[in-house]
């Protein structure tokens, strides 16, 4: 506004005005003339001496005059920098070098702010109104001055910056949100001083121009108004919020760096609520109402047909009983052929075939013993000698994860074209103090120190740490030193190793920790402000205190607090109770050497802490390698537990096969040789198992040596006992040989064997189709040990039992058989076991009122079963792996205790992607112009849902900070002119220039072959004071260049999980971002090109077998039940009634063992897979052999054929398998393993148990009601083999 003062009476047309109304615009004229001198001035121009807050930077000159124009270089200057001073004469109160330090000063803020345009506006508006605006005196104020003697100048050594209230909110408000992508926080976390969450207006105002910042060389005290103060009007110029295009044309700041631009918030689906029926569990209710309706049907048939069997008392088989039928087992059988069925003739022709060739073996075998035993040692031996060739995995991976896979698959293409991932040891460190500290600031109340920051602790603390550091290993007789294999992100201008300390903030020296500035009344700095000022602003190189000490890590990068302690709530980090070391050693592809040093140095690290003693420290750790030596320890310390319930189980069988007659003949009936005989066939058929295998090249696993033992153990000695306790029960016939007798009794037991036996192998080996390897591995074996485990006995063992029997008959000792014992009457009873099934336990349970009961009990605990089927839970919780008395114990339960972040997951982009075009890049950048549905948006809206999601950060984008980092505006990306190379913008030297000119189309981002002349040169650049936006530390592994660094191949965007603590957190946070990626694959892929987005982290090879572990589980028991069937139907003489009741018998062992692994909180995994698979091979044998007797009985009604054959089988089956199983699983209740004591001894516990009752109390109930009917042709059949012999009395 110009004023012009001229006499009333010299102007033209002017009126005469009364003295007092002159006197009057004279006052006004000279108040608005004073405004517009006070206008018009500077307060300073140019600079004069140097700063003493800092050394490098000058002061400004005091000026009061007019403000100057600029010469054309600063004209450029000023276009670029503050284009809202541009206009008129072009006159502004700073001179060129103020502008070139403006631009200097403004370089870190300009690499992270400038993602959002209105926020870097607002920002830049700010200091250009404070350093060259025209008007500056009308809202600067300066207030403390220097001489300068050099220059005969003033400096200016202090101001008050007065701003209004609204521009300092809307300068914040556009702020706020933006993103730092390296760091993945916000980036006023950066600038503020503080977390971006404590972040205000005022407070971020005042940090940027507080002189002890490190940054300002004089003090700016700001001063907030809206209203004018004084003589001073604050400033209060144009902002713009982050959703609003500029007038230059810039766009809206992106959804990731201006939560306004996004819309709503999203909203998390609602959890599927729990599926009730009136307030109850539906599935527990709906069983309850079967089991009762059931329970009033099938009592009301019992009773119905009870009622009606007394009126009509006829059996059933009475056609059969009566002579005069043709189809009777009394008749002479001349007309039964035409009276059987097909099938019936066919089943009795199969099963005559199998008795025939079975009994001529059987006679073969003990005609010939010494050439059946010698054969079979021979093929024993050659299959055995495979075992020099066994491999055991150990390898988690190799073990949970299968190589077809799609999480082994994508860890193989993030490790080849990234690397593994780093090998990790890591302390927690807690404290047995309980005194806490405070520190007293200037201002404000006492800050609460835990006891864990006390510095006498952080002091005993760093000793600890700087002794791990300086550790060695020897390998292959060299010295291994952590430096030798850490990982050193700035190799090889920074050697220094990662190490995420706390002490990190302390440049890992008791010196900086000890730093202390004060005076009698406070403590201005110490390790309490240092701490304070590190943990909300850790990428500082300057804590803005008296030492100016840096919070970046000696490795050149940030320890953020979350990494680093534990054990406090939201920020407040003080009240930390926990230290966290964490030692990132690097991972080896393929190089056996460099991974056999590591391995060494990890065992020196394990020995070291083992044995570390500090009364004031307690210490939980963990080594990349401790999981697979505690289960390596965990697996040795378990051998005597397996050995002590291998020789209970052993003891038995060899005592148990004896049938004692009298006291007289003890020695003689002992079969202890026969039983060591049979155990170790059994042995030598795993062997067997093991040795073709390993020739096939197919590694062994732990579970593999664990369990199959067991179940081999527990098929081949019920066959043992079924073998010789049907000859102990047989009585020799006339004329009859002995090789004649174990033949005849081959061929009435071997085809029950061959059922049970066979059946298992098919449904193993159809079990390993399935595709987790360590079900698969234990199908193949336990399927081929089985088998040669019936092999060896139709053939060895009843050699061995031929022998055996001669000698007992020529009256010699068990073991000793030399001596002979004087002859003496040989006499036959029948054992005490046999005698129990067939006079006391068998009547019992098939009287008619006991059926009924033992019905509804079975069906009630189906019902039940059925109920808790889908609560179950998955996973397998990592302490169960371990041993009771391992340190890992510790280091699990504090782990989920203090940790505060999640596992790093990588987004991985596959090679395909073009990020030379602006499509290309839309579709994956966070900033401005970036597609709403890019890879960087995506992730980050769903870092907003992190309780649903998991996922807790935004992504480090390197393609965000790479825009950054090649703006011109930017001292980043610099290049010797004369050369090519690259410049760090650390490098003060003329013939550097920038990448871009400052034109608009340089100020695009770049693409074609400038994106990729530029990228490399950003992927080397170290971050320092002038240029924080370097990719080396961050992103140097991030982007796989290929083709001579002329195009991008796979590339990787990182974030965070949440929390993660339990099996169901690792399998929902992998399920959460499975699908995110699959939504951003579909978003960011051209229809051309088939690459896709994939999500990484280090767990999910392990977790990976839960996203289908139910479906497995099916497949794997459906196929094994489809199999028995299907075998029990053919092998049991075509009768698919029979295959039905036994498969459904099994089925319901298995529904009532996920009944026993809910009550027992037995979680559904690989292991209690195994374990599923294998009781339905055990349950087999429970089961088929009564259901055969029962089919071969011609006992005239259905319970008088159930009792037979429980009679028969069922004593067998009790001493073969039940009683062999239950002393050797209670042992395993002693283990020190936890994986043992659950997933071993309660589910073999409950396999035992189960299929015991079912086998011998259900399914002889269940045959007496519902079994299948005699087949005519094979009553005939067994009438027309002991017509005219002895045996005719004997069963008729």
């Amino acid at each position: 506004m110009r004023v012009t003062l001229e006499k009333s009476s010299g102007v033209r047309g002017a009126m005469p005005l009364p003295g007092g109304k002159q006197i009057f615009c004279l006052l006004w004229a000279i108040i608005l003339l004073s405004q517009w001198v006070h206008g018009q001035h500077c307060i300073w121009y140019g600079e004069c001496g140097n700063s003493t807050a800092v050394q490098e930077k000058k002061l400004n000159c005091n000026y009061t005059g007019p403000p100057k124009p600029l010469p054309d270089e600063g004209l450029e200057l000023l276009q670029e920098l503050c284009p809202g001073l541009v206009y008129g004469d072009n006159r502004v109160c700073c001179d060129t070098q103020q502008l070139t330090t403006l631009k200097s000063n403004i370089q870190i803020p300009l690499q992270y702010l400038s993602r959002c345009p209105a926020c870097f506006f607002n920002f830049m508006t700010l200091f250009c109104e404070l350093t060259c605006s025209p008007r500056q005196s009308q809202f600067v104020e300066a207030t403390d001055f220097s001489p300068d003697p050099e220059q005969n100048k003033t400096n200016v050594l202090k101001v008050s910056y007065y701003l209004s209230q609204t521009f300092a909110n809307a300068m914040y408000n556009a702020c706020s949100d933006v993103q730092a992508p390296s760091t993945n926080v916000r980036a006023l976390s950066l600038l503020c001083g503080r977390d971006a969450s404590e972040c205000t207006p005022q407070n971020w105002i005042e940090y940027m121009f507080d002189i002890n910042n490190g940054q300002a060389p004089f003090a700016i005290k700001p001063v907030f108004s809206d209203a004018p103060i004084m003589s001073m009007t604050p400033m209060s110029n144009r902002t713009f919020n982050c959703t609003q295009y500029l007038d230059d044309g810039s766009g809206p700041c992106s959804c990731q760096d201006c939560s306004k631009a996004c819309g709503p918030t999203p909203v998390p689906p609602p959890l599927l609520p729990p599926w009730t029926i009136l307030g109850l569990d539906a599935m527990t209710l709906i069983m309850w109402c079967s089991y009762i309706a059931f329970l009033f049907i099938f009592f009301g048939v019992v009773l119905g047909a009870w009622c009606y069997r007394r009126r009509m008392v006829t059996s059933e088989y009475g056609p059969i009983l009566d002579s005069n039928q043709p189809y009777s087992v009394n008749s002479d059988g001349t007309d039964f052929v035409d009276e059987a069925t097909c099938c019936e003739t066919l089943g009795e022709r199969f099963e005559n075939l199998l008795r025939v060739i079975f009994s001529r073996w059987g006679s073969l075998c003990v005609r010939q013993p010494l050439i059946v035993i010698l054969t079979s040692l021979v093929l024993v031996s050659i299959c055995s000698a495979g075992l020099s060739y066994m491999r055991i995995t150990t390898n988690p991976v190799e073990l949970w994860s299968s190589p077809s896979s799609r999480a082994r698959q994508e860890k193989d293409y993030f490790d080849q074209h990234f690397g593994p991932f780093f090998r990790t040891e890591q302390l927690i460190i807690t404290t047995t103090w309980d005194n806490p500290g405070s520190f007293s600031p200037q201002s404000g109340p006492d800050i609460y120190f835990s006891p864990m920051l006390n510095i006498s602790l952080l002091h005993q603390v760093l000793d600890l740490q700087t002794e791990i550091t300086n550790l060695t290993a020897e390998y292959k007789g060299e010295t291994v030193t952590l430096q030798d294999i850490c990982v050193s992100p700035l190799a090889p201008y920074n050697d220094n190793c990662t190490i995420l300390s706390v002490l990190n903030y302390y440049q890992n020296s008791h010196e900086v920790l000890d730093h202390v500035f004060a005076d009698e009344f406070y403590t201005y700095f110490d390790y309490h402000t240092h701490f304070l000022y590190c943990v909300s602003s850790p990428t500082a190189l300057d804590d803005t205190g008296h030492f100016h000490d840096p919070c970046m890590g000696t490795y050149g990068g940030p320890v953020f607090p979350w990494l680093v302690l534990g054990g406090f709530e939201d920020n407040a980090y003080n009240n930390a109770t926990a230290l966290v070391i964490t030692f990132p050693v690097n991972n080896y592809l393929n190089d056996t050497e460099k991974l056999g040093k590591a391995l060494a140095w990890e065992k020196v690290f394990i020995d070291f802490v083992k044995n570390y003693r500090n009364p004031n420290l307690i210490i939980s750790f963990s080594s990349e390698r401790s999981i697979e030596d505690e289960i390596d320890r965990e697996s040795s310390s378990d051998v005597t537990t397996i050995l002590i319930s291998y020789v209970i189980m052993f003891v038995y069988i060899s005592l148990a096969l004896g049938h004692i007659n009298n006291c007289r003949t003890l020695l003689v009936d002992s079969k202890i040789s026969l039983g060591i005989a049979g155990i170790l066939i059994v042995l030598s058929s795993v062997a067997c198992s093991l040795g073709i295998f390993s020739y096939i090249g197919i590694p062994l696993t732990l579970i593999v040596i664990e369990v199959i033992p067991f179940l081999v153990l527990a098929v081949g000695v019920d066959n043992i006992f079924i073998i010789v306790q049907t000859y102990q029960r047989d009585e020799r016939l006339s004329e009859e040989e002995l090789h004649q007798q174990i033949g005849r009794i081959l061929g009435e037991v071997a085809p029950s064997m061959f059922l049970s036996s066979f059946s298992e192998t098919v449904a193993f080996f159809l079990g390993a189709l399935s595709t987790m390897p360590a079900v698969r591995t234990f199908s193949l074996f336990a399927g081929l040990a089985v088998f040669i485990d019936f092999l060896l006995q139709i053939s060895c063992f009843v050699s061995l039992l031929g022998l055996d029997i001669q000698r007992q008959e020529a009256n010699r000792t068990d073991i000793l058989c030399c001596v002979k014992l004087s002859d003496g009457p040989q006499e036959k009873s029948e054992g005490c076991l046999f005698r129990f099934f067939k006079k006391i336990y068998a009547p019992f349970i098939l009287k008619d009122w006991v059926r009924p009961l033992v019905v509804a009990v079975f069906v009630g605990m189906l019902s039940f079963s059925i109920a808790v089927v889908n609560k179950v839970e998955i996973g397998l919780e990592q302490t169960l792996s371990m041993p009771d008395d391992s340190y890992m114990l510790d280091y699990f339960r504090n782990l989920s205790e203090y940790l505060h972040t999640g596992p790093p997951v990588y987004f991985v982009v596959e090679d395909g992607h073009d990020y030379k075009t602006s499509e290309g890049q839309n579709a994956v950048c966070g900033g401005v112009g970036c597609n709403n549905d890019s890879l960087v948006q995506q992730i980050y809206a769903a870092s907003l849902l992190h309780n649903y999601t998991k996922i807790s950060n935004v992504p480090s984008s390197w393609l965000d900070d790479y825009f950054d980092w090649v703006k011109p505006q930017s001292s980043c990306c610099r290049y010797y002119n004369a050369t090519g190379a690259f410049c760090n913008a650390s490098v003060v030297d003329k013939s550097c220039v920038h990448c871009r000119p400052m034109t608009s189309s340089g100020k695009q981002r770049p693409t074609g072959t400038e994106f990729m002349h530029f990228l490399p040169m950003f992927l080397s650049d170290n971050p320092n004071i002038k240029c924080g936006k370097g990719g080396h530390a961050a992103y140097s592994t991030a982007v796989d260049l290929k083709e001579n660094d002329t195009d991008v191949g796979a590339t990787y965007f990182m974030s965070y999980h949440t929390i993660l603590k339990t099996s169901a957190d690792y399998i929902d946070a992998m399920k959460m971002v499975r699908e995110l990626t699959d939504n951003i694959t579909q978003a960011i892929t051209p229809h051309d090109k088939s690459y896709r987005v994939f999500p990484y982290s280090i767990f999910y090879v392990f977790y990976e077998q839960y996203l289908t572990i139910v479906h497995d589980t099916a497949f794997n028991l459906g196929v094994s039940l489809l199999a028995i069937f299907v075998v029990s139907t053919v092998l049991l003489g075509f009768e698919l009634w029979s295959g039905v009741l036994v498969s459904l018998t099994i089925a319901m062992i298995l529904v009532n063992m996920f009944g026993v692994m809910w009550l027992w909180s037995i979680s559904l995994n690989a292991v209690s897979l195994v374990n599923l698979v294998m009781s339905c091979g055990i349950s087999v044998e429970f089961c088929s052999h009564i259901v055969r007797a029962f089919s071969v009985s011609t006992k005239s009604s259905r319970v008088e054929r159930a009792e037979e054959a429980l009679a028969h089988m069922g004593s067998s089956v009790f001493s073969g398998i039940t009683l062999t199983k239950f002393g050797g699983i209670l042992i395993l209740a002693l283990s020190k393993s936890q994986i043992f004591q659950i997933f071993y001894f309660r589910m073999y516990l409950a396999i035992v148990l189960l299929g015991a009752t079912h086998g011998l109390i259900f399914l002889p109930v269940l045959l007496s009601y519902a079994g299948p009917s005699v087949n005519k042709a094979k009553a005939m059949a067994a009438r027309n083999r002991v017509v005219g012999s002895e045996r005719e009395r004997l069963i008729y």
